[in-house]
């Protein structure tokens, strides 16, 4: 069962630039204006700033963002602990943000804590403060 670790690590509250509210926990980035959008297929290696930890329904919406700590997130694929994982970029939008396994190219952007299946709400160990990029 996924869990998150509420109280700890650090979060932000930055400005939702779109509906987000099918995207907690989720991958998000900043936009050119500062503002959050959802990681997806716009640029070949994701840059995210954290995981959405809410669920803001417009823009303009305070967007809660996990940038380092323990938290719940959305698995593109299956993994098993101690997978390293990356922002999904593959292009289709049902699965942008999602976490998937950080190939070359990738920016590092976390590590599971429970495995499980595509599509589950895993438990994985966040750090976007300080990205590494997977040669």
């Amino acid at each position: 069962m996924a869990y998150d670790h509420a109280g700890s690590g650090i979060t932000l509250t930055l400005e939702a630039a779109a509906d987000l509210s099918s995207n907690q926990y989720n991958f998000v980035k900043l936009d050119a204006n500062g503002k959050v959008v959802i990681c997806d297929a716009s640029t070949s290696a994701q840059k995210p700033i954290g995981v959405l930890q809410n669920a803001p329904d417009a823009s303009g919406k305070a967007a809660t963002v996990l940038v380092v700590g323990i938290s719940k997130i959305e698995a593109g694929v299956a993994f098993n602990e101690g997978d390293l994982i990356a922002a999904s970029d593959n292009g289709s939008s049902a699965d942008d943000g999602q976490a998937v396994a950080a190939d070359a190219g990738d920016y590092v952007a976390g590590q599971i804590i429970t495995a499980g299946a595509a599509d589950e709400y895993l438990t994985a160990a966040i750090n976007c403060a300080s990205l590494a990029l997977v040669a």
